[in-house]
């Protein structure tokens, strides 16, 4: 049996999915994927372990959703479901994540659409809620879990559709944070790919009855990131970020509430 190092494994698998997408960069990926296995230090290999154990991170809602109630007769329960930023909301019930609202968070921070996609029976499906809100896609495209096309964010954010109108859950389909660059990936230059990945998710919300939630329009400079009064480190939003980001939430809940079912 020939044991290939993974370096040699994710390079041609790069250079695969370069040519399936020629009109887009090669996707980024974490260099720490592509080095080799003798240069890392123990505790990033241990670091990596776990992550492998529980690689969607199923075991970080698993208490919370056991414990959550069934919804009550009329409550119309909205699940958020993300990364970082639907995680830094802040947690259910807390006093800046839509207070008195029955709203449920299951982001989870630096997650990619492919674990969503592996986790969306417990942390969504299993809690029925009338509405779903995602945001997601930003950290495929900076490479968090491997090399990423749009095509293949596009089709985990389907997936995602597809099953939540299956179970009668009404869809928010939220556009990409702008960001000009990723403090933990810098030189990736994602503000072009937000803009396409964008265009293609509004056209897709548009196709299949969705409400399309555009936080980008409401939050981009004009290189295509984000002002350090709306995300200090050009990717996570401030107060005064989520302060904007709220009310167009609100509105998009509203639209799906009112949409025929």
């Amino acid at each position: 049996m020939i044991t290939r190092h993974p370096k040699f494994v994710l390079l041609p698998l790069l250079a695969m999915l370069a040519p399936a997408c020629a009109s887009e960069p090669t996707p980024a990926v974490d260099p720490l994927y592509l080095a080799p296995a003798a240069t890392l230090e123990p505790a990033r290999v241990e670091e990596m372990q776990r992550r492998l154990l529980d690689w969607p991170q199923l075991g970080r809602y698993r208490a919370e959703n056991a414990a959550l109630p069934p919804a009550a007769a009329g409550m119309q329960r909205v699940v958020f479901f993300g990364d970082s930023i639907t995680e830094g909301w802040g947690p259910t019930g807390s006093g800046r994540f839509f207070p008195g609202k029955p709203y449920v968070n299951r982001g989870i921070s630096g997650q990619t659409t492919a674990q969503m996609l592996l986790r969306f029976r417990q942390d969504v499906l299993a809690l029925q809620p009338q509405v779903l809100v995602i945001l997601a896609g930003t950290n495929d495209i900076a490479g968090n879990t491997g090399p990423a096309t749009q095509a293949m964010i596009e089709d985990n954010l389907h997936s995602m559709v597809e099953l939540a109108r299956l179970h009668g859950i009404r869809v928010v389909l939220a556009s990409v944070l702008p960001v000009s660059d990723y403090p933990w990936r810098s030189g990736t230059q994602p503000a072009q790919k937000v803009r396409e990945l964008n265009t293609a998710l509004r056209a897709y919300a548009a196709q299949q009855g969705l409400v399309y939630l555009d936080y980008y329009s409401a939050m981009a400079n004009a290189d295509g990131g984000l002002d350090a009064e709306l995300a200090g480190d050009g990717v996570h939003p401030t107060p005064a970020g989520y302060a904007r980001m709220a009310p167009l939430a609100e509105q998009a809940i509203a639209q799906a509430l009112a949409a025929p079912h």
